[in-house]
């Protein structure tokens, strides 16, 4: 049960707490933390992610059509920038560390969990409005940095000798933690004025699409 004092997108959370902690504390995110994940998950992963962030740039192309003013324009249009202007370029570079070529990216196929969650993630779009494509990628911009923030928390977890450390790093790291608060902020100012009608349409969007995204880091395990 949600809590009244929680913030709006809390109790999206809490509403779904056993997907949403299934999702940020799976085996995939706890062999991140110790190190203990097999080179090939994490490999696999990182190629189906640079297929996911092709698919996250046209997400956000799709927010900036379903901009309603400048204000929300302009950051649609910004975050579409930052991906094809820089992570997509960041994201080749530190594959290439993993032994992975651009080639090699340009030749990938999508596997069932990227279409599954991706296409979500744009029909949530097309069918709803920016609110609806927000809330359907909030489980990978908002969980990304609680994932590693979780990470950095666990007594288990080990970062020296870490491979994975520079990818926990990131994701833990201010510059990524400003923009998960900005995007809880959003979320947040447009949620508190919905009606219960409204909410229940956003938090079933909200709990699929946490569930896809924990489907993301099984594949890494699955090597599917």
């Amino acid at each position: 049960m949600a809590s009244p004092l929680a913030s709006p997108f809390e109790r999206l959370k809490q509403d779904h707490a056993a997907d949403w902690h299934a999702y940020v504390e799976h085996r995939f995110v706890r062999e991140l933390a110790t190190g203990d994940l097999p080179q090939a998950a994490f490999q696999h992963y990182l190629k189906q992610d640079y297929l996911f962030l092709i698919q996250f740039a046209r997400a956000w192309g799709l927010a900036v059509y379903k901009s309603r003013d400048l204000v929300d324009l302009r950051q649609s249009l910004d975050s579409l920038k930052a991906i094809v202007d820089i992570e997509l370029g960041l994201h080749i570079g530190y594959c290439a560390q993993w032994g992975i070529s651009e080639a090699d990216l340009a030749e990938l196929a999508e596997s069932k969990a990227t279409l599954a969650y991706t296409r979500y993630v744009l029909d949530a779009g097309m069918s709803g409005d920016l609110l609806d494509l927000h809330v359907a990628l909030a489980p990978c911009i908002i969980g990304y940095g609680e994932i590693a923030t979780w990470i950095r928390q666990q007594t288990f977890t080990r970062l020296d000798g870490n491979p994975y450390a520079d990818w926990i790093e990131m994701y833990a790291g201010e510059e990524y933690q400003q923009l998960v608060a900005a995007e809880v902020r959003w979320l947040n100012d447009r949620l508190a004025h919905l009606d219960a009608g409204r909410l229940k349409q956003l938090s079933v969007v909200f709990r699929d699409a946490t569930r896809l995204e924990a489907d993301f880091w099984q594949m890494g395990l699955d090597l599917s």
